[in-house]
């Protein structure tokens, strides 16, 4: 059985969990290909229908995961989904529609959502929460995935002690709007008990490194960054930005504005903790935005270069004229195309320059490097702050080494 990954961390969690539950249950066939699809841009939706196309054109039979597959976490109407994806209905007796989650109910989180005999990667993803209730205009997740729902504390505890004694180094604390885990809705951001979750993480379980993934800014509290001033937190921290402008962030119904992003990235950079020097900062940012300007964008650029954000991940706002739309698209001053290519070129290039400094300033230094991949006398992985490092010799996979950094180790 053939798979590829479209998407986001969850996509990749759930993506495993069907690989194991296929494998357990003898369907893992070799004519079978399994894709988890993602909706977040235009672009994504054309990548995946591409490879889908690809490999219908090989005669075989395509299992549809994730975004692309599903509404509120079921599988999406037949006659729904190929009314979207026209491409794919001469090949529909090929096609089989999946839900999120091959156990359970998709409104609820039952027990022991890591499948037995699922194999134990370099990045173990600990999902602690699903959905989200916020409504965001430029996104389709809420209609995808469904509504906000909490995992147990006890069963987050449970499989972070059960990667570790399966020798994992490193969990991946993730989920769709995962600072609102504790809330009774994502809206409330005033319920999040996002940081003592992590305060129990210390408390009962020993596993060395912890990685939080993308998180929203208006969870956090005084609280969260007393938690993550202790070193087992890995010294990168991933922020769903979007804008740094106020206007663009009102048009998005983001929760938040700039005040609540320079109160959290402030102190994020000046976390109590020993490799203060060596935080990454990452953020996700949508150039192109209906109705900014070009002073809008520059506040943004600007914003970039003073928190010293390390890891952008930047692209231009899509509209959506592919398969389902979202509310964005009918704001009005929609900015051409190929402006907003041309302000996500320039934040990139900014971005870029952040990095390279940030790289540079790690030369001569000792970092701990989790080993991710081994091919070819060569051994590829990532240190604590997310700096990708290539070095010769072939280590075990899932092992930390010491690496000192230079020119020729960084690959970025």
């Amino acid at each position: 059985m053939e798979h590829k990954l479209f998407g986001c961390k969850v996509n990749k969690f759930y993506l495993n969990k069907r690989i194991a539950h296929l494998q357990t249950t003898k369907q893992d066939a070799d004519d079978i290909f399994l894709v988890a699809t993602c909706v977040v841009t235009d672009r994504a939706k054309s990548k995946w229908v591409k490879e889908i196309l690809d490999h219908l054109h090989q005669d075989k039979r395509v299992y549809i995961a994730g975004c692309g597959s599903m509404n509120r976490g079921e599988a999406m109407d037949r006659s729904v989904f190929f009314g979207l994806y026209p491409e794919l209905f001469p090949y529909e007796e090929k096609i089989v529609l999946l839900a999120e989650d091959p156990d359970q109910d998709p409104r609820n989180f039952s027990s022991g959502l890591k499948t037995p005999g699922q194999k134990l990667r370099t990045k173990n993803y600990i999902i602690i929460q699903n959905g989200c209730d916020n409504y965001c205009s430029f996104c389709l997740t809420i209609f995808k995935r469904g509504g906000h729902r909490n995992r147990p504390l006890e069963e987050i505890i449970a499989e972070i002690n059960q990667v570790e004694a399966e020798g994992g180094k490193e969990v991946v604390i993730t989920g769709i709007n995962l600072a609102a885990w504790g809330a009774s809705d994502t809206r409330k951001s005033e319920e999040s008990r996002f940081s003592y979750l992590l305060e129990e993480i210390l408390k009962q379980t020993t596993i060395p490194r912890i990685r939080i993934s993308s998180i929203d800014p208006q969870y956090l509290t005084d609280h969260f960054f007393q938690v993550v001033s202790n070193p087992r937190f890995v010294p990168h921290f991933h922020f769903s930005i979007q804008s740094f402008s106020d206007p663009i962030l009102k048009a998005m119904n983001r929760g938040y504005l700039s005040d609540k992003l320079d109160e959290v990235l402030t102190k994020i950079r000046r976390l109590d903790r020993p490799d203060q020097d060596q935080i990454s900062i990452g953020a996700d940012i949508i150039s192109g935005f209906p109705g900014e300007t070009e002073q809008d964008f520059q506040i943004t650029c600007d914003a970039v270069q003073k928190y010293g954000i390390t890891k952008l991940h930047a692209f231009p706002f899509s509209d959506h004229h592919k398969a389902e739309k979202i509310p964005a698209s009918l704001l009005p001053d929609q900015i051409p195309q190929e402006i907003r290519k041309e302000r996500n070129r320039r934040l990139i290039e900014i971005g870029e320059e952040v990095r390279d400094r940030f790289v540079e300033s790690h030369y001569g230094k000792t970092m701990q490097v989790l080993i991710e991949e081994v091919k070819n006398g060569k051994s590829k992985g990532r240190t604590q702050n997310y700096i990708q490092v290539q070095i010769p010799g072939e280590y075990e996979k899932g092992s930390i080494v010491d690496v000192v950094l230079d020119e020729k180790n960084c690959i970025y």
